[in-house]
């Protein structure tokens, strides 16, 4: 442990904001001095005190809840101490103050943001999956998010991830005992079944990569952008996706100076819709033209690109000539109905027009076929599961599980070559094992803790 990790801490754990109940936590190793100058009575472990809160001259600075856990069996692992009172924010700060100046003489400070649980972490409350998690329930903007993310907190992910990294252990141990009688080398990758548990192992994996793709699409979502010339619909395919009136429309071009964002949900999934200004070479309107460079700027850092076309304009040369032109600046190679697996066509304005194209047709004015569109953006963006059972993921662990299953796969490749080097199918197998470890915190490095936990609200 750092020596930051051993003074005691204290914040205040809910929102900013005025609220029926607010709450100060503490938490260190003897917090006995803290609970006898603040409640002015002894607590009884666990269980809920209503009292007044004392200042330094004994008077009150508030009546509410005293609650002490005794370590170990606390969030932290540590003595915790929990005041509520209620909720406004200079009530709040003045038993604060009286907090940090009462545990002064024990080295009380203020907590950084995350330290309450990066200490139940390094006191093996929790793994670093599961305290993650803690951090993406707050943050959940769906339910199916916060489901997910419940269930991380419960131990699903990691569980998963254990029985992994037992399952290399397990192989490992086999292969490295293996290498100290090199004559059966050979021998031992037949009667140790060692190519099928191997393949047995990196089928997991990739069932458990892909779970926590779906995971870290519940909790990151997908930004889609709606580019086209001016006055294709976007603003409206906007405000139809939104079920609101979120954007102005109107059949003057160039009305969208700038973009309007709204996330929506689409089977838990969070969707991030941003309408940009029309794309066209030539204005005069220099606001326009700043709107235009931003909506570029949109497109290129985009999950996913809904390039709008106009079916009542198909037939007008300069129109299709300008699509060709933004096609180009995208990427399509063939023209501008080209497949690109960023990029969806869809054909606006259906109830005024029909033709024969080779895209999602539908009508913003009407809503006709705007569900064709909602499953097509969940299956460009890889999407194919029902949110119960999916755990939350983070992009650091899709990064660790690629890794497991490429060092796996070269782990493969040298079982089944035809000399086959068990040095070096322990060395694969270690590295795999190491990665998976990175996702729990078995195989960690203190910056990356550091990186974590410095993304939590104080007070958690």
């Amino acid at each position: 442990m750092l020596p930051r990790h051993q003074d005691p801490i204290v914040a205040v754990a809910t929102a900013p904001g005025r609220g029926a109940v607010g709450i100060v936590r503490a938490s260190g190793r003897n917090l006995a001095p803290l609970v006898e100058a603040v409640c002015r009575q002894a607590l009884k472990p666990r269980h809920a005190t209503y009292l007044a809160f004392a200042d330094a001259d004994g008077q009150p600075i508030d009546q509410g809840l005293a609650i002490h856990f005794p370590a170990p069996h606390s969030y932290t692992g540590e003595d915790v101490l929990e005041l509520q009172a209620h909720g406004g924010p200079v009530v709040l700060q003045l038993l604060l103050a009286r907090c940090l100046e009462a545990g002064r003489a024990i080295g009380l400070r203020l907590a950084e943001p995350g330290e309450f649980t990066e200490r139940a972490f390094l006191n093996d409350k929790m793994d670093l999956a599961q305290a993650e998690a803690v951090s993406d329930l707050i943050e959940a903007s769906t339910e199916a998010a916060a489901r997910s993310a419940s269930r991380s907190l419960s131990g699903a992910f990691s569980q998963q991830v254990e029985a992994l990294r037992q399952q290399i252990v397990e192989l490992r141990m086999l292969v490295e005992a293996t290498l100290d009688f090199p004559e059966e080398e050979i021998d031992f990758l037949e009667k140790a079944d060692a190519r099928g548990r191997l393949a047995r192992i990196a089928a997991a994996v990739e069932q458990v990569l892909d779970r926590a793709h779906q995971g870290a699409l519940l909790r990151e979502g997908i930004t889609v952008v709606l580019a086209g010339q001016p006055n294709v619909g976007k603003s409206s395919l906007l405000n139809a996706l939104a079920g609101a009136e979120l954007a102005i429309v109107t059949p003057i071009p160039g009305t969208t100076r700038d973009k309007v964002s709204e996330t929506i949900q689409l089977e838990g999934v969070p969707l991030h819709v941003v309408d940009t200004a029309g794309l066209r070479e030539h204005t005069h309107d220099e606001v326009e033209r700043i709107g235009i460079a931003r909506s570029w700027s949109e497109i290129e850092g985009a999950d996913a690109v809904i390039f709008l076309h106009d079916l009542t304009r198909q037939h007008e040369a300069g129109y299709r000539e300008a699509d060709e032109r933004i096609a180009q600046r995208l990427g399509l190679q063939g023209g501008a109905w080209a497949a690109h697996p960023r990029v969806l066509h869809v054909f606006n304005k259906a109830d005024a027009a029909d033709a024969a194209v080779p895209g999602l047709k539908l009508s913003a004015r009407t809503g006709a076929g705007l569900q064709a569109l909602r499953q097509a953006l969940l299956e460009r963006a890889g999407w194919h599961a029902s949110p119960e059972g999916v755990f939350i993921a983070r992009t650091r662990h899709l990064r660790a599980l690629q890794r497991t299953r490429e060092h796996l796969q070269q782990a493969q490749a040298q079982a089944d070559g035809p000399d086959p080097a068990l040095d070096l199918l322990a060395e694969e197998l270690r590295l795999a094992h190491n990665a998976l470890g990175e996702i729990t915190g078995a195989f960690s490095a203190d910056d990356l803790l550091g990186e974590i936990f410095s993304r939590f609200c104080i007070g958690k």
